[in-house]
């Protein structure tokens, strides 16, 4: 009996931020012919798996890992393999010399705050029979820097499931020109350039008029919002929430700040919830919109160009407003959903699919 082929997810992590949701979405798009394995550390992505129906194992560190590995392995005679961490790949790549799969490997690339633990560590796999996948073209261009081989390098970007993208909040149309009330959702990190938005804000005091919502924790919490308190009272630090759903719903733009964002799922979701998104014009996130068509970027950087967009945004048509976030749904759905880019994974691990 010919046995069904499993895609092994090695995460580095069990949390459950973007690299770790975009797991759980590629195991479960793929169930239809890949039997889903997730293995990770522990954290709250294995009660996720659990929840989706993903059968997941935990490992404590790299020793356990390669331990592990070999008894799952033993059980198949092909394989999919998504891994997220240096050594996981080098491990299958280990055992695979012992165990001869056929397999189809993936190391996913989604980029990170440390330039070294993020891009440069990767160029070990070069010449290897693994294909790297970068979440951004910009996610490419700092592999690329880091001297990994361009021709193991494929482009496949993140995306959100159509269930999700169908059943998010959505924020009513605009009936009244002009936003009123802006959410960042960001971790508090210096690299997050928190700090330009309360820049633009001791620029611009006619911008007090806005309501501004930063959702997320970080090292820069407590200096930033004793700063807030002091200058700029209508901006509240409200810590995480798991509400960020509804808080979209609720708000008349996404505003991102980062200019080295690999990719940015919360910009994803703010267009499901059918709000404009307001992005650097640098980093992964610049990609995502179409400038003044499905989204509007401002200088990365700049807290004076940032101003200036947020002052055309408090005065712009209702029209105009609607027209944004229409677009940035509709190109969400041709770019940025499951039924778009979930075939991409099924071309590459066509050798395998049972």
């Amino acid at each position: 009996m010919t046995k069904q082929t499993r895609l092994l997810y090695l995460l580095h992590s069990g949390n459950l931020y973007g690299t770790e949701r975009m797991a759980l979405v590629t195991l479960d798009g793929l169930r239809d012919g890949l039997v889903p394995l997730l293995l990770a550390p522990p954290g709250p992505v294995h009660a996720e798996a659990a929840a989706m129906g993903i059968e997941s194992h935990v490992f404590y560190g790299a020793k356990d890992l390669f331990l592990q590995l070999p008894g799952l392995l033993k059980n198949m005679d092909k394989v999919a393999v998504c891994a997220t961490g240096v050594s996981h790949s080098l491990f299958f790549i280990a055992l695979n010399l012992w165990f001869r799969l056929n397999n189809v490997h993936l190391h996913l690339v989604h980029g990170g705050t440390d330039e070294y633990l993020s891009y440069g560590r990767k160029k070990r796999l070069n010449f290897l029979p693994i294909t790297l996948v970068a979440v951004s073209g910009y996610v490419r261009e700092r592999l690329l820097a880091h001297g990994v081989r361009d021709a193991q390098i494929k482009v496949l970007e993140n995306f959100l499931p159509d269930q999700q993208i169908t059943q998010a909040p959505k924020r009513e149309p605009f009936s009244q020109p002009g936003i009123r009330k802006v959410l960042v959702v960001s971790r508090l990190d210096p690299i997050k350039r928190i700090d330009v938005l309360l820049d633009a804000l001791d620029l611009a005091p006619e911008l007090n008029a806005l309501d501004i919502r930063i959702l997320g924790t970080g090292w820069e919490q407590e200096q930033l919002t004793a700063r807030a308190r002091q200058n700029n009272p209508h901006v509240n630090f409200v810590g995480f929430t798991d509400k960020v759903a509804d808080e979209l719903a609720h708000t008349d733009l996404l505003l991102h700040l980062c200019p080295t964002e690999p990719f940015g799922l919360a910009i994803l979701e703010a267009m499901a919830a059918k709000v404009p998104v307001l992005l650097p014009n640098a980093g992964g996130a610049a990609g995502l919109i179409e400038d003044k068509v499905s989204g509007v970027h401002f200088q990365a950087n700049d807290a004076a160009d940032l101003v200036q967009q947020l002052k055309r945004l408090q005065t712009a048509s209702a029209d105009t407003l609607n027209q944004l976030a229409e677009q940035g749904w509709q190109r969400l759905w041709q770019r940025y959903s499951s039924q778009a880019r979930l075939n991409d994974y099924r071309v590459l691990f066509e050798k395998v699919i049972s």
